[in-house]
């Protein structure tokens, strides 16, 4: 059995100069003063347009990011290759809404479609719902609200659009990854996802859903998404999170007076997301699973229902992923165990992809244990090959 103690496997796509790098950024992601300081002036330089470029792509774009384009990440997936890794490339730029950027959104993600087709260490598209459409309409349509002509007509737009995505996937065969979204938004996700599962997954998963196991009800909607699957003759695709948006979802639930969507606790989380595992893996002939955690416990538990299931390491239903810059112990360890890992290379002006770069800082920070053990991992590390 592989052990994810094992450094110099993790981190052997690294140059000591790579590794003193991340042992630097780790140590500020941990002091938590200096991320929140610095979450907010580069929210304020970008609010006020400032250069954040010359202090950002050095440093941690150049850690948590492929690049600005297609091209620029091309470095990381042949590196990526060199371990067995797979590649996802997602052009992660964030909370735009006008059409020129919905087009731009389009035409990228359709290039990564492409992309994969024709490069084999990239096995899966993705996009995030929510760079297709306004998020009102998201929200209305999800609550089942009137909408007026304008909404209506861009909720279809919505629906054609994600519909596109879906068709282009299917017609390369690339399998394409739909992102959850705060869950004011996920119904209509969900609606237009499984409109495109029934279309596309006839022969095989080709469009997944991501359920977000953090919310209390996604283990009965994972349920209910298999039985339908089953009853209207398609595969399911799923991709599995524990949550990225737990503060703003229980900030709004008790603005707005409705019930937490989220666990009461992480041991409930961590229960639903085992179990939800465990579902798919006994019905792994009708569904692919994209386990997509920095969780070790998980991962080593899919690994573990794989064996005692006699599926193949190499199955083509079951897949591992990490973010690049983080959890390397994890991702190349499975690798050279043989297990189908991918890494998310998210890629994007400087600009645009800050907001995610500072929810990635945000989430090492409050992750527990997070920080602490990248860094414990790198200075071990770093300490082997002194020796």
């Amino acid at each position: 059995m592989f052990s994810f103690e094992n450094t110099e496997i993790a981190f052997k796509s690294k140059s000591n100069k790579d590794l003193t790098r991340a042992y630097y950024l780790f140590k500020l992601i941990a002091n938590n003063s200096l991320v929140y300081i610095g979450s907010r002036i580069s929210n304020l330089a970008l609010g006020l347009h400032l250069p954040v470029g010359w202090a950002i792509k050095p440093t941690i774009y150049a850690h948590f990011v492929g690049g600005e384009s297609i091209e620029e990440c091309q470095k990381n997936v042949r590196i990526l290759e060199k371990f067995n890794v797979k590649a996802i490339l997602d052009y992660s730029v964030e909370g735009k809404e006008s059409l020129e950027d919905i087009n731009l959104a389009m035409e990228e993600t359709l290039k990564t479609i492409h992309n994969a087709a024709k490069d084999p260490n990239v096995p899966f598209a993705v996009f995030k719902p929510t760079a297709f459409t306004k998020e009102i309409v998201l929200e209305k349509v999800s609550a089942g609200e009137e909408l007026n002509d304008e909404e209506k007509e861009e909720a279809e737009n919505f629906r054609n659009r994600v519909g596109k995505l879906c068709e282009t996937a299917y017609e390369n065969d690339v399998p394409i990854l739909i992102d959850a979204e705060d869950s004011w938004f996920q119904n209509f996700i969900d609606e237009v996802t499984y409109a495109n599962m029934e279309k596309f997954n006839k022969k095989k998963a080709i469009v997944f859903n991501t359920y977000q196991m953090y919310r209390w009800d996604r283990l009965e909607a994972l349920e209910k998404a298999y039985n339908n699957a089953m009853e209207k003759g398609y595969y399911l695709g799923a991709k599995f999170v524990r949550g990225a948006y737990m503060e703003k979802e229980r900030a709004r639930a008790e603005e707005k007076g409705y019930k937490d969507p989220i666990q009461p606790d992480k041991d409930s989380t961590d229960r639903d997301y085992n179990a939800a595992l465990k579902f798919c893996i006994e019905r792994i002939d009708r569904i692919s699973i994209f386990n997509g955690t920095h969780n070790e416990y998980s991962s080593r538990y899919l690994a573990e229902l794989m064996t005692e299931h006699k599926i193949p390491k190499d199955h083509n239903h079951c897949w591992f992923s990490q973010l690049i810059g983080m959890s390397d112990h994890i991702s190349f360890n499975l690798a050279d165990a043989g297990y189908n890992v991918a890494k998310y290379v998210p890629f994007g002006p400087v600009r645009s992809v800050l907001p995610y770069l500072l929810r990635r800082t945000e989430e090492n920070t409050s992750i527990a244990g997070q920080t602490g053990r990248e860094l414990s991992l790198i200075i071990t590390e770093r300490k082997r090959r002194k020796k």
